[in-house]
């Protein structure tokens, strides 16, 4: 449902006197952003490999006007801390329901990209309490060799030539030909081309991705949660078959492909993206409420 009468606001060091670190086991600090309506229904969005909050800045900017959002750092990203010792994709779960839990939320409409929808995919399955809907861009539910091959050249690239040299490495990967040189002065900016990073924390979470085994996919036919799968037909690193697996063992899953997009679909072609995945929470928020009126009413 959307809310109106919203603004826009600016990223600020706390809401309502709240600190934007949590602090999780081992010393990790998660650094996490609330702009949009107090009142309005809650949005998380997690990113994906390497990439910051700012990567769905793009989609911040439109959902102010209609959601309360939540952005944050993974742990290894951003203004998050990077932990001495490996973690996993579940402990990256864990963070995210952490996240969820400092800010009181109950439920939340969760958007994972790439990495982040692999943790969104384990969000559901472990905190199905705190998904009040799923929205799952180009990613993918199991891992493949060749893409664990690729992505550990990523991560020996980074640690010996740096980020900047990744970030080069990795271009036509992540946006398609077309939207390249369109986009190119932002990339930097956005968050998936972000080269003043170390190499530390962008490695482990390329270990904790290629560690991860596909025990949860026999899982994800227990996701109750209204779930929305977007990909484009461009993209080569999760193409569109890996969605499609995904679609069809969620129950009554929507599945979306956006002609001429790639894997850096949220930037290249924000503003067919939006529109989908907005009307797709509404929707979803919508829908909910209406079910709980009765039980409501009954009380």
């Amino acid at each position: 449902m959307a809310v109106g009468g919203a603004h826009w606001s600016a990223p600020a060091a706390h809401e309502g006197g709240v600190v934007p670190y949590i602090n999780r086991p081992g010393g990790v600090r998660l650094h996490a952003e609330v702009t949009g309506r107090s009142d309005a229904p809650v949005v998380l969005l997690i990113q994906g490999l390497g990439t910051d909050k700012n990567g769905w800045v793009l989609q911040r900017f439109g959902m102010a006007t209609r959601y309360r959002t939540i952005a944050f750092d993974n742990r290894g990203s951003g203004r998050s801390t990077t932990p001495t010792e490996p973690f996993t994709l579940e402990d990256m779960a864990d963070d995210a329901a952490a996240v969820l839990e400092h800010f009181g939320v109950s439920s939340a409409h969760i958007v994972g990209a790439s990495m982040g929808g692999a943790i969104s995919q384990i969000l559901a399955v472990k905190h199905a309490r705190l998904v009040r809907s799923l929205t799952l861009v180009c990613t993918a539910c199991r891992n493949k060799p060749w893409r664990n091959e690729l992505l550990r050249h990523w991560a020996d690239t980074a640690n010996v030539r740096g980020m900047r040299e990744w970030a080069n490495d990795s271009a036509r990967w992540l946006i398609g030909p077309r939207s390249f040189r369109r986009l190119a002065p932002a990339l930097s900016w956005l968050g998936p081309f972000a080269t003043y990073r170390p190499s530390k924390g962008f490695t482990a979470q390329v270990d904790a991705i290629v560690s991860t085994d596909d025990s949860m996919v026999a899982e994800l036919s227990s996701i109750t949660a209204p779930t929305l799968v977007v990909v484009g037909n461009q993209d080569i690193l999760t193409p569109r078959a890996d969605s499609e697996e995904i679609a069809e063992r969620i129950a009554h899953a929507e599945l979306v492909v956006i002609s001429g997009a790639a894997h850096g679909l949220m930037v290249e072609h924000a503003s067919t993206f939006n529109p989908i995945v907005f009307d797709f929470i509404d929707r979803s928020e919508f829908e909910q409420r209406q079910a709980a009126s009765p039980a409501i009413a009954s009380a």
